[in-house]
């Protein structure tokens, strides 16, 4: 397991100690969990744009989803 260190101004450790606290966990874990979700969050992106890219334009209506869905 690796470990990194972040360097915060005064001000921004105030907050996150404060919203740590209000989540009842440490400083630490609180960063932790807010990088894998920004990770998850960036890699759901970066598939949207792969998929974007792939598109071939074709749209359809909500019933011919739903038509589509039954068959």
């Amino acid at each position: 397991m690796a470990t990194i260190s972040f360097e915060f101004s005064d001000k921004a450790y105030d907050v996150l100690e404060e919203l740590a606290e209000w989540r009842d966990i440490s400083v630490s874990e609180f960063v932790r969990r807010a990088v894998l979700e920004k990770m998850e969050d960036t890699e759901d992106l970066r598939a949207v744009e792969e998929a974007l890219r792939e598109d071939d334009g074709e749209t359809i209506s909500h019933a011919e989803l739903w038509r589509r869905l039954k068959t």
